[in-house]
């Protein structure tokens, strides 16, 4: 008898256990966790890029030396390789503001395999207390590898603070998590087409 009754204690335990694992998240909510829970949701909502591929025809004549496609809206970066064998798409951080923000077309005209980074003089204005100058590294706002563009100022590039992609976060840059960077830096070529929109 006093096997059955421990029986019925663990089975009593488990089906108490269970029933509190079971009680619904709303009953266990308070109205604070409500609006906490909501502004998560909304706040990671717009640190979403929205992925999607695309095809590059409808952006480009052809795939010489290969192509990027920077969509700000989307917050994502297409590659397309020139022989078209190879398609990457990467979430990307994008400038904060439309002033701050460049479309059109350009390329790139210099791979820096290790960048080190200066201020603009509109940023240096923007946060006067920012560095005048940082060496190459991973901590550098640039990164691990950069892509220079034919406009003055402007790259794609790489980022330590992974919080910023997805996100209007630059000061007119389009920037990758480090690992996308390295990888986009072995894929593109000087020349290779880039297209802002």
């Amino acid at each position: 008898m006093s096997t059955d009754r421990s029986n019925l204690t663990r089975r009593g335990f488990v089906a108490v256990a269970a029933a509190g694992l079971a009680t619904p998240a709303i009953a266990q909510s308070t109205p604070d966790t409500v609006e906490f829970r909501d502004a998560v949701s909304q706040s990671v909502r717009r640190n979403a890029s929205s992925f999607r591929a695309q095809d590059w025809r409808p952006y480009f004549d052809d795939l010489s030396n290969g192509a990027i496609l920077v969509d700000i809206t989307s917050r994502a970066l297409h590659y397309w390789s020139a022989d078209g064998a190879t398609y990457k798409l990467y979430p990307t951080s994008v400038p904060m503001s439309e002033e701050l923000t460049r479309r059109g077309r350009t390329r790139v005209t210099f791979k820096d395999p290790a960048p080190d980074w200066r201020p603009t003089p509109s940023m240096k204005e923007r946060n006067p207390e920012w560095p005048d100058y940082m060496p190459p590294g991973p901590d550098n706002p640039l990164g691990v590898r950069s892509l220079h563009l034919s406009w003055t100022y402007y790259r794609i590039h790489g980022t330590h603070d992974t919080r910023k992609i997805g996100r209007r976060s630059s000061n007119g840059c389009i920037g990758l998590y480090n690992e996308h960077i390295l990888e986009l830096y072995d894929l593109a070529r000087v020349n290779t087409q880039v297209l802002l929109i």
